[in-house]
């Protein structure tokens, strides 16, 4: 498991641009998609009603599985990893070409973790309703509010038949996982479970212990 004490953020500034996915250190590979759940957004998915330990179980048995992270030096299109069947991780969108494969992908609530870009003008258009919960990624820890505010978003969307939800930043390595990773805290699962769910998911998720420690404090004070 991916844990940083301090780093070089998401970005270096409002001119950042979004990059694709990057291997780790122990090149770890994505699991097999479940072939039950095919066709969800060109990304890999999983069903809501397997147990959290009965589906890790089998991310971590498939984790040698031969289907490898690509690597390039920058992303074309959309970077889109759902680690739910409705919920998804990713990079920036930044522009309408990119928002219309948003929803292509089925994808009608976004949480734009981004203090770079408000994707609300894109995504109006579109009928897809934005949760602009912008932070900086400074590696300080984030109050409870930021959590709070994108999970009610969040709860509020997924009662809807259908809706699909996008959890985004810039790259898609920081601030969209931790705001995942509260999110799944406040649907039942353990925060070690959701990190191991969505690093499986998504090997370029890296989990900073100030932010893992943030959202701990957040469910915490939910109890």
């Amino acid at each position: 498991m991916k844990r940083r004490n301090c780093g070089t953020g998401e970005t270096g500034g409002l001119t950042a641009v979004s990059v694709s996915p990057r291997v780790g250190s122990r090149g770890r590979k994505l699991p097999h998609a479940d072939p039950r759940l095919e066709g969800c957004g060109g990304g890999f998915i999983v069903a809501d009603a397997v147990p959290a330990a009965e589906y890790l179980r089998n991310i971590r048995g498939n984790i040698g599985a031969d289907r490898k992270v690509r690597v390039t030096g920058r992303r074309v299109g959309m970077d889109i990893t759902w680690v739910t069947d409705r919920i998804a991780v990713g990079g920036g969108i930044w522009t309408a070409e990119n928002m219309a494969a948003v929803s292509r992908a089925g994808i009608t609530h976004i949480i734009d973790m981004q203090i770079e870009f408000d994707d609300t003008p894109l995504a109006g258009p579109r009928g897809i309703a934005v949760c602009w919960n912008p932070v900086d990624d400074d590696f300080e820890p984030k109050p409870p509010e930021v959590f709070a505010r994108g999970v009610e978003f969040a709860l509020a969307a997924l009662e809807a038949n259908g809706a699909k939800l996008f959890v985004h930043c810039a790259a898609g390595v920081h601030r969209a996982p931790m705001m995942a990773l509260a999110l799944l805290g406040v649907m039942g699962w353990t925060v070690e479970d959701a990190m191991d769910l969505i690093e499986a998911r998504r090997p370029a998720a890296d989990f900073a212990e100030v932010y893992v420690r943030s959202v701990e404090e957040f469910l915490n004070g939910r109890n």
